[in-house]
């Protein structure tokens, strides 16, 4: 597998960092759009720690890139982007947080409720047996489980796709071992206070771009980050649920602002 994916020719203008954990290659369709206006890399995340995952982007940024580089981390990969500016502010010129997970615990509560509230009695019956089998231990059929569920939660993820963007898993190398590893450690990050202490750390600007019907508030991101970086701007998309590139609403705005957040 090429690691990292290359949308045209050096030098890059960003690097978009993908979710999951272990849902490599989802970005895929960002950066082709991207691709037209400017060159980007795609990096693919393998390792099956928390620290190893930083580690691994750190490496590649180094062996892909002269000088700072923007980084557009999805969901899981805006934390990953955000940490790896807090240790490594020389490799990072800007962060654009797309649907970031919550930064305080306190607002992540909210997260499984709103899923469940879009699911059918049955699919809910469904999520909750597969999230017993992704987040227990390791066993036969873990892999097919992560594969449903991500399914599952594409379409509670969602407000209005489009048609031809709404498939998900079946487009996404997704690794369940990777999701079980390195979520629990992000997690605990997050409780323990030390995910919103990197803010302390970072010293180039801060974006956030978030769907106002996503199920990870909004304002878990916005209020913690507002009160701790220097430099933040945060853009509200309406009818806009995990995925803006998928949003039939919110499509082309996610795009120009992402597009004017990294040529700025």
């Amino acid at each position: 597998m090429e690691n990292p994916r290359k949308y045209g020719r050096p030098p890059f203008k960003a690097a978009l960092i993908h979710g999951g954990p272990g849902a490599a290659g989802e970005l895929a369709p960002v950066a082709a759009e991207l691709s037209a206006d400017f060159s980007v890399l795609e990096p693919l995340q393998t390792a099956g720690s928390l620290d190893g995952q930083v580690a691994e982007l750190k490496a590649i940024l180094e062996r892909e890139n002269q000088g700072p580089l923007i980084l557009a981390g999805f969901s899981w990969g805006a934390w990953l982007a955000f940490i790896l500016a807090a240790r490594q502010p020389e490799l990072v010129k800007k962060i654009i947080l797309i649907s970031s997970g919550p930064f305080e615990e306190k607002y992540a509560h909210t997260i499984t409720e709103a899923r469940f509230a879009r699911l059918s009695a049955a699919d809910r019956a469904e999520a909750l047996d597969l999230i017993e089998q992704v987040e227990g231990p390791a066993a036969p059929g873990r892999s097919e489980a992560f594969e449903r569920m991500s399914v599952l939660l594409s379409r509670t993820d969602a407000y209005d796709p489009l048609p031809e963007e709404a498939g998900f898993a079946e487009r996404v190398s997704l690794d369940a071992e990777i999701f079980q590893s390195v979520w629990k450690e992000a997690a605990q990050l997050r409780r323990g206070g030390g995910l919103l202490d990197c803010a302390s750390l970072i010293k180039c600007p801060v974006t956030a771009i978030h769907g106002d019907r996503d199920p990870h508030p909004a304002a878990g991101v916005r209020e913690p980050l507002r009160a701790a970086l220097k430099t933040f701007k945060f853009f509200l998309l309406r009818d806009c649920g995990h995925r803006p590139w998928v949003e039939k609403t919110a499509k082309q705005k996610f795009y120009e602002l992402l597009k004017k957040e990294i040529l700025t």
